[in-house]
């Protein structure tokens, strides 16, 4: 059944704040449900290259830094809008306190970048992309690592996009009906109540599935798959009824993926988006492919307390580790200049720099409400609306601020990150930050995301 992540934060509050306020004591939490470390999930339950160049338009290849970063953790690059200082000054208003601040209530670093008709109007680094060891501890200076404009962040749940445009990809082929029983693809979707499930449905999470999947103590990865495929509904859950957001709806969705083009999801990852749109610095398990040097420099850190010790390139979702990596619902590391080429080709109906990879009928649902007039059921946010596209969420003013509208987009990740995309001013958000470092119950990320959206309604027309 699914646990209210907000709930499970609070608890473990305290013990992590305890552990830390030796700075040396060994505050990891041992495995246990929800937890880092545990059993059902650790991704949000709220839903949570060619690079661009300056305004001027020049076009910087992928991973080039667009920004130098200073010692003091704040980079903006030259020739940038004039409202880039102070999305950066709003930025570092969430950073710890002063260099040996132990606790925060924000985050540790933060990458920005903003696209105006295709342009970069911000791109800003601040903090550090890490600052603790397990422990958690908090590391001498000489050992942090400053956060770049080219830093690679755990997206977490906003793997999920990613996910639903493989996906629509393949109903563009024919391969794939949205309104077709999950069942035709994936016979060893059995759980209780799954029968009347639709592909769609998994995407605008109405399913009825469940938050997460009860995935560890199980022997291999075959017997994992088979537990994330045999998770029944929710109790008294009716299949295209309700909004329910649910991680196992994108895994099922990512394995269909798999099924309908015989490759891996990260293989289907690079050959069908991330390498027709030249985006080098995205992928699932960076530790793979990473130089030493790019892992040194460029990985942004999150947990720092959890059984797996420091968590820097490694998937920090719980389920998705267990999965070895690589699942729909998270588990892709990007910067923040390849995840707002994304926005970027669903902002231009499915192209990129003349590349075509949706079709634009399909974008065009993909970003219309799919759920107008159902019911939402989410503990975490009792007042959100269900207005969800396809892999998209539309329309929440809790992340979003005054961007908010009818045909603004986006998605947010549990470990920080977050994409907004807002049609009527041609403008999309990277806003990756790394909230979950050390510790993910010190902070809620969403104040800042909106934060950053009421400043950009205001500075963009």
């Amino acid at each position: 059944m699914p646990i209210a992540r907000r709930t499970l934060l609070g608890a473990g509050l305290a013990v992590a704040t305890s552990a830390l306020a030796g700075c040396g004591d060994d505050g990891a939490p041992k495995p246990g449900p929800g937890g880092p470390g545990g059993a059902v999930t650790a991704t949000d339950a709220a839903g949570n290259r060619v690079g661009f160049g300056s305004a001027g338009g020049t076009t910087a290849p992928s991973g080039s830094p667009s920004a130098a970063a200073s010692p003091s953790g704040g980079a903006v690059s030259a020739g940038q809008a004039r409202y880039a200082q102070g999305v950066t000054a709003l930025l570092r208003k969430h950073l710890p306190a002063t260099s040996q601040t132990v606790a925060h209530k924000g985050f540790p670093g933060a990458v920005a970048v903003v696209l105006v008709d295709g342009k970069t109007t911000v791109h800003t680094a601040v903090g550090e992309a890490l600052r603790y060891d397990a422990g958690p501890k908090l590391l001498p200076a000489s050992q942090r690592v400053v956060m770049r404009p080219d830093s690679i962040f755990d997206l977490a749940s906003v793997t999920k996009v990613y996910t639903a445009i493989l996906l629509l990809q393949q109903v563009d082929k024919g391969r794939v009906d949205l309104g077709a029983p999950v069942r035709g693809y994936l016979p060893g979707f059995t759980g209780a109540g799954t029968e009347r499930v639709t592909v769609e449905m998994l995407l605008t999470h109405t399913s009825g599935l469940p938050v997460g999947a009860k995935v560890t103590g199980l022997a291999d990865s075959a017997a994992r798959w088979n537990a994330v495929l045999t998770t029944g509904l929710v109790s008294g859950a009716v299949p295209g009824d309700t909004f329910r957001y649910s991680s196992v709806g994108l895994m099922v969705a990512g394995r269909i993926v798999e099924k309908v083009t015989g490759q891996r999801l990260d293989q289907a990852l690079k050959s069908n988006l991330t390498g027709p749109l030249g985006l080098r610095d995205t992928g699932f398990n960076p530790n793979t492919w990473l130089s030493g040097t790019a892992k040194a420099g460029r990985l942004v850190a999150t947990d720092a307390r959890s059984s797996r010790g420091l968590l820097r390139g490694t998937v920090h979702d719980d389920v998705a580790n267990h999965l070895g990596g690589i699942a729909g619902h998270a588990g892709i590391f990007a910067t923040a200049t390849d995840l707002a080429v994304i926005g970027q080709l669903l902002l231009n109906g499915g192209t990129h720099q003349g590349r075509r990879i949706l079709a634009a009928a399909t974008v065009r649902r993909m970003l219309t409400n799919q759920n107008a007039g159902k019911p939402a059921v989410d503990p975490e946010r009792p007042n959100r609306t269900a207005a969800h596209g396809l892999g998209v969420v539309l329309n929440q003013s809790w992340f979003m601020g005054r961007l908010a509208s009818a045909r603004t987009f986006g998605h947010t990740g549990f470990a920080g990150p977050s994409l907004l995309v807002d049609p009527g001013r041609k403008l999309v958000l990277a806003l990756l930050t790394n909230r979950a470092h050390p510790n993910w119950s010190w902070a809620n990320p969403d104040p800042v995301r909106a934060a950053v959206g009421d400043l950009l309604a205001r500075e963009v027309s």
